[in-house]
């Protein structure tokens, strides 16, 4: 008999999620069934709360968020090699991405099906709290670091050669500013990136170099002339304002000259539909001022989709060959720390909402 399932569900759109029962899907070829044990919550969830037909057309409601999940494998299904029953794992819930679109595969319910090349064991001194912060930064840093339309990096390793390289990531608290300069460590590059200084300490036990503060007027200078000596491995970038800072830093460096843009410079959403055509100017006035720049300049860009991890041979080379020994070493941690709001999915909106409200150098976390 198959386990009841409940869930944290969207049913109509910009409205407080219902905890409602759901079906149990049972795991299919290549896939696992994992009970969670804890669910992280990234702003890419209450963006598609509050506008979904926008951000995320495709989705169909009612429909189940969430990304990030960490908890025990209850089921494996055919073709399944790397885990068994019991397994503690980590993982990338895949049901938002448009080519999979299963609400089966959402994470913020207690049973959910997992692609096991989006899937990693995890030690037992790491909690499921701890590990589930992970899935969604890091697969965006990694698709940004190491597809080959991206800055092709050499993948990581528990011990890399050293490349003669520095990675610029603009936003290093960010959750994927945090996994970006340990995967850029890992593959062998120095990091320089900007955070407020309430978290310079916090980045350089990451592993950065030199951590500058983004709010100095003098930062785009002061970056400039530390990278004077340096090569550059491009740049990543993350938040309001980034992508035009890392064209200016790379115009004036040797190397490459390339910006993975992880995050896009939106208005704030529209509170009615008559807030909806200035907002849809402010993005396109933005996307195109972004691009002007970058061509004046001779910098590339490209919009980085974590999603887009599923499926491709760097998604295995992070989840199956790099992570789960990286976790058992210590040299990889899960980062930034989990910020766990309560227990039980009646908390998932809340952590929403909490999330919303912006935090630093933590992901807003609920226990299952």
């Amino acid at each position: 008999m198959a386990p009841t399932n409940k869930a944290a569900v969207l049913v109509t759109k910009a409205s407080p999620l219902v905890v409602q029962s759901v079906k149990y899907t049972t795991a299919g070829q290549n896939e696992v069934v994992v009970k969670n044990g804890a669910v992280a919550v990234n702003p890419y969830d209450w963006i598609i709360e509050e506008a979904h037909n926008f951000v995320a057309p495709w989705i169909k409601l009612p429909f189940i968020l969430g990304t990030d999940v960490a908890g025990e494998i209850v089921e494996v299904g055919k073709g399944v090699t790397r885990f068994k029953v019991g397994d503690r794992v980590v993982a990338h819930a895949t049901g938002l991405n448009k080519p999979i679109n299963l609400f089966s595969q959402s994470g913020f319910q207690q049973y959910t099906v997992l692609r096991q090349d989006m899937t990693s064991t995890i030690p037992s001194s790491i909690s499921y709290e701890t590990a589930c912060v992970l899935p969604l930064g890091l697969s965006t840093a990694a698709c940004a670091l190491f597809q080959t339309d991206y800055l092709a990096l050499p993948l990581p390793t528990t011990s890399p050669t050293p490349t003669g390289k520095t990675l610029l990531v603009w936003g290093g608290a960010t959750s994927v500013g945090c996994n970006a300069i340990q995967l850029a460590r890992a593959a062998g590059c120095e990091v320089i990136t900007t955070a407020s200084p309430k978290n310079n300490a916090y980045l350089k036990h990451l592993g950065a170099a030199a951590v500058f503060d983004y709010h100095s007027p003098t930062a785009i200078r002061d970056i400039i002339a530390a990278f004077k000596n340096r090569e550059a491995a491009g740049a990543i970038s993350i938040g309001a304002g980034s992508m035009k800072a890392c064209i200016e830093i790379l115009s004036a460096c040797q190397g490459t000259k390339f910006v993975a843009q992880c995050t896009l410079d939106f208005p704030a959403f529209p509170k009615s539909v008559l807030g909806f055509p200035p907002f849809l100017f402010g993005v396109a006035s933005e996307v195109i001022s972004g691009i002007v720049k970058s061509r004046i300049k001779g910098v590339g860009t490209k919009f980085v989709n974590g999603g887009n991890l599923v499926g491709k041979e760097v998604g295995k080379a992070i989840y199956e060959d790099f992570l789960p020994k990286a976790l058992e070493a210590g040299t990889f941690v899960p980062a930034p720390d989990p910020l766990v709001v309560g227990k039980g999915l009646e908390r998932v909106q809340e952590a929403m909402d909490i999330s919303k409200k912006g935090v630093s150098a933590k992901k807003v976390v609920v226990t299952l």
